[in-house]
């Protein structure tokens, strides 16, 4: 393996379950599979199962070469001696939502206002894909790349999810209000109601904010409703992913899916 020539256009994943992911709901995206050398075991296997039904060529390749390989492509997680060549994950674009919007009825939507740390950014779009979010929308500039790094901390939820990169996040929020979409917005203090006080049957936004700051000046002006989480114990939050999962598993449980 030539780690150092890899085609200009591509993107890894790292890991067995995100190349997993990546092979069972995008295969086309796969250039090859590179496996180190010695990995055994069922996961590899399911693998190897995965890549040889989509005809996509699997090279052996020393431990060492995806140390390197990670290495550049700024991963720091544990590569699990499997690794994905793929092309560079291609966000929907805002046209891309226009095109779809009438294909949705009562949608739940997903708007992460700044996640700056590609791991938080993975988590989030992992519990996206979990509770069933119709679309994901993320800001343009501001937000952690989609990089390899999110991807393995996504864990195949990635492939999933319609993720749309907005160019002006506050204008676009006005868009879906225009439409019907109610939007309510995370806060992390008890500014806002409590989350299980608000009504999510309907069309609807979770909207949460980048780790240090929370929700922009803008985006909180644009959401029809602040809620919090109440805390019981000493912690007074919550990591932005968990919060996340708590208010849209609140969503689907009043929407009774």
């Amino acid at each position: 393996m030539n780690e150092r020539t890899v085609p200009a256009g591509t993107d890894w994943a790292f890991g067995v379950h995100a190349v997993q992911g990546l092979l069972a709901t995008a295969a086309s995206r796969v250039r090859r599979v590179l496996i180190a050398q010695g990995r055994r075991g069922k996961q590899a296997e399911a693998v190897l199962a995965l890549a040889s039904a989509a005809s996509i060529r699997v090279d052996r390749v020393p431990r060492a070469a995806l140390d390197r390989c990670a290495a550049q492509a700024g991963f720091n997680g544990n590569h699990q001696g499997v690794a994905a060549e793929r092309h560079a994950f291609a966000l929907a674009s805002e046209a891309d939502l226009e095109a779809r919007w009438p294909d949705f009825e009562n949608p739940l939507l997903v708007v992460l206002d700044g996640i700056a740390d590609p791991r938080n950014l993975g988590a989030c779009l992992r519990t996206a894909a979990a509770a069933g979010a119709d679309a994901v929308l993320l800001p343009k500039r501001g937000s952690a790349p989609l990089s390899s790094v999110a991807a393995k901390a996504a864990s195949g939820a990635l492939e999933r999810l319609f993720v749309v990169e907005v160019a002006n996040l506050a204008r676009r929020l006005a868009q879906l209000r225009e439409r019907g979409v109610w939007l309510a917005g995370g806060v992390g203090s008890a500014d806002g109601v409590p989350y299980t006080e608000v009504d999510y049957r309907g069309s609807a936004g979770i909207v949460v904010g980048g780790e240090q700051h929370g929700l922009r000046r803008l985006t909180r002006e644009r959401c029809d409703y602040l809620v919090h989480i109440p805390m019981a114990g000493a912690v007074s939050s919550l990591n932005v992913s968990v919060a996340l999962g708590v208010l849209l598993f609140e969503a689907q449980r009043q929407r009774g899916s």
